[in-house]
């Protein structure tokens, strides 16, 4: 990608769409088995080659409607050219990849030696198997004691979903502190993406919300409804307290937003993050799973002027209907049930990620093949609608906008 300098410019979810950022599944897929799988969260196993010509259908879509489509894995081997930033990023990534003996570290960068810096990114994100590393042999009690386990790194499979691992809010991001250790390690690709790249290192990009936090918090919880209003889930995945956290630096900075809504949604993972119920395709059309119309329990945070760098935090028992109404000004809301609300055909269709649908302008969105009844119904309201094969990736439990990260948007 060209190296001048970037900036990040998101102030809606529904702004028309320049620039965005994917990963491509790689082999990282084919390191998933059945008994691995509870560990790194998912529930079956994507056949890769389908699953690459699939997100290849998505980045064309986005392409063909007008954006730019840039690719993690490139971002990351472009941020680790210098040789001693290199050298960092693999010492934090084997560091949090678990792999503690001298021995075992040895080896693993010997290994890496090998291979060039586009091609090394691609085996950190597919993990390092035992077999691989031929030459090795365990000498440390715990290598000799997990000796049936088959990695030696972990896979990260989860990595299609950029959604998760930092947000872009404004002109700034949330390095997010995932929940979970085998996602976390993910965070570790945006924090040298942005601290070292030539495009990002020299943009002052402000930084919400940091990797190095105790309190988790996951970009599918986090929704940018306006230049005034942003929503965050209090989740399965996302901890009240970084809400507040996040709260307090991007209210306090000289952004527009002026309210943060927190939505307390259950923490299922059928209701993994907000976005999983609830996404917004237009200026007053939404899609949600039918559980979340509410009444809800929604905390409104905005800066308290009574009190120097404080916040006033509002308790409200609103329907969904209401709490947008109120907080985007305006007269109407129009919400569009996953696959109408039928018992069966919803809960089908919100296995899929019915409700997760990803807006490249306002009332255009880009969703699951799989969906159709959903997708009839988007039609019927005015939304246009890019169709994306989806037999594959789905199986992540996933849907479009988790599978992609806005960097710049056209302000409304």
């Amino acid at each position: 990608m060209t190296c001048k300098n970037r900036e990040l410019h998101v102030y809606s979810e529904i702004g028309k769409l320049k620039t965005i950022l994917l990963h491509r599944p790689g082999r990282e897929i084919e390191n998933l088995t059945p008994s691995l799988m509870e560990r790194l969260l998912f529930d079956d196993i994507p056949y890769l080659e389908v699953a690459r010509k699939e997100h290849d259908a998505f980045a064309n879509i986005l392409r063909e409607n007008g954006a730019e489509v840039l690719y993690l894995e490139n971002l990351v081997a472009e941020s680790i050219k210098n040789s001693d930033v290199k050298d960092m990023f693999l010492d934090q990534f084997l560091l949090e990849g678990n792999v503690r003996g001298k021995g075992l570290k040895k080896c693993l960068l010997e290994y890496f030696s090998q291979f060039k810096d586009r091609d090394l990114v691609d085996v950190l994100m597919a993990g390092i198997r035992v077999t691989d590393l031929k030459k090795y042999t365990a000498i440390s009690l715990e290598e000799m004691t997990s000796s049936d386990y088959p990695f030696v790194l972990d896979p990260m499979p989860n990595l299609y979903f950029t959604r998760d691992p930092f947000a872009s809010i404004g002109r700034g991001i949330t390095l997010n502190q995932m929940r979970t250790t085998t996602r976390n390690r993910e965070t570790i690709f945006a924090k040298y993406i942005f601290e070292y790249h030539p495009a990002f290192k020299n943009s002052n990009i402000p930084l919400w919300y940091n990797r190095t936090e105790k309190l988790s918090l996951e970009g599918g919880d986090e929704l940018v409804l306006s230049d005034k209003v942003l929503a965050i889930g209090i989740s399965e995945r996302t901890d009240a307290g970084a809400i507040e956290k996040f709260a307090s630096s991007i209210l306090y900075s000289d952004e527009s937003f002026e309210t943060v809504l927190a939505f307390d949604i259950p923490k299922t993972r059928a209701f993994m993050h907000l976005d999983t119920v609830f996404t917004m395709v237009d200026y007053d059309k939404f899609t949600i799973h039918p559980a979340i119309e509410g009444p809800l329990t929604v905390f409104s945070i905005t800066k308290d002027n009574n009190c120097d760098g404080g916040l006033k935090i509002v308790k409200e028992q609103l329907a969904l209907e209401d709490v947008l109404k109120k907080y985007l000004e305006l007269d109407s809301v129009t919400l569009i049930r996953c696959a109408g609300g039928d018992p069966i055909d919803s809960a089908r269709e919100q296995w899929n990620d019915g409700s997760n649908t990803l807006a490249i302008a306002p009332g255009e969105v880009i969703v699951y093949s799989r969906n159709h009844v959903t997708n009839k119904l988007l039609q019927e309201h005015g939304v246009n609608i890019h169709v994306m094969p989806s037999s594959e990736l789905s199986r992540g439990r996933g849907g479009p906008r988790c599978m992609s990260m806005p960097l710049v948007r056209e302000k409304l």
